[in-house]
């Protein structure tokens, strides 16, 4: 290439690199952005770790929510070394001032095998059952939450009415079975769980909601949307006679705010702030 070919090409160059515009010395050029999801682990002792932390988060959360009424109340994650004993809180324990060392490790029994408070028999009746049935699902909830309690008394499922309760069109199912009776005994929580065969959550009768998920932070995530979104329904039929989505609209809703990531994804938000303001669940 000749001196002066080389010169004009160098030129070019130099006059394209300095056409990139920039922000305090940052060109405004396309970046690598963080991948958003569940984290993995090397270690199932990483791993339990970081569902212990979250599944008190998520309690903290529901307390600060006031989804706590008296004893009642549990959310559940499987141990991922032993997939058949799970954490839980204890029972008549606060969910405002849980910490990681409070939780329980129950087997599938019923037997605490880590700890020592009491089980919520309510909790291992109708968790362990789901456990049992459903292998898909690493993570249940369940509080007495005033709406969910008030819808759950009409014996109905939600309806497609709004762009957030579409998250759970044709993905959750009424379970009447024992509806509105204190479950103590284990037939009672396997009848319960072949009722909950599928879907996210569950209204039951007379009774609230339960919400299922393959991680604590969708699970939690699916009974806060669950509960706001019964809210949204009663409120609205108090007013009115709400507008029904269209079937296509709520089914492709469906697909992109209702997977396991987005459940995931939204919880984040709220786990972010918690771990500020309670940085004594850790502990």
């Amino acid at each position: 290439m000749s001196s002066a070919a080389s010169t004009a090409s160098s030129t070019v160059s130099s006059t394209a690199s300095a056409a990139v515009p920039s922000i305090g010395g940052v060109p405004l050029t396309p970046k690598p952005l963080e991948p958003l999801g569940p984290p993995r682990f090397d270690t199932p002792e990483q791993e339990r770790r970081h569902r212990q932390e979250h599944l008190v988060a998520a309690l903290r959360i529901f307390g600060r929510f006031g989804f706590g009424e008296g004893v009642a109340g549990h959310i559940t994650v499987r141990d991922p070394e032993f997939p058949d004993h799970f954490w839980v809180n204890p029972f008549a324990r606060s969910f405002r001032r849980l910490r990681v060392s409070d939780l329980l490790l129950v087997n599938h029994a019923g037997e605490v095998v880590i700890g020592h408070w009491p089980v919520n028999r309510a909790a291992f009746v109708l968790h362990a059952a789901l456990h049992a049935a459903r292998p898909e699902v690493q993570a249940a909830a369940h509080a007495h939450s005033p709406h969910g309690k008030a819808f759950a008394s009409l014996g109905r499922l939600l309806d497609p009415i709004t762009q957030d309760s579409c998250m759970f069109f044709d993905d959750h199912v009424l379970v009447r079975e024992d509806g509105g009776k204190v479950v103590l005994e284990e037939e009672a929580g396997r009848r319960f769980a072949d009722a909950f065969s599928r879907g996210k959550a569950a209204i039951h009768q007379n009774h609230g909601l339960f919400t299922v998920g393959h991680t604590v932070d969708e699970a939690a995530y699916w009974f806060i949307a669950m509960e706001r979104s019964c809210q949204c329904q009663l409120l609205a039929e108090a007013a009115g006679t709400p507008q029904l989505i269209r079937r296509e609209w709520a089914e492709y809703t469906r697909e992109r705010t209702g997977t396991p990531l987005a459940g995931w994804l939204n919880f984040q938000t709220l786990y972010e702030h918690v771990i500020v303001t309670d940085p004594d669940l850790f502990a």
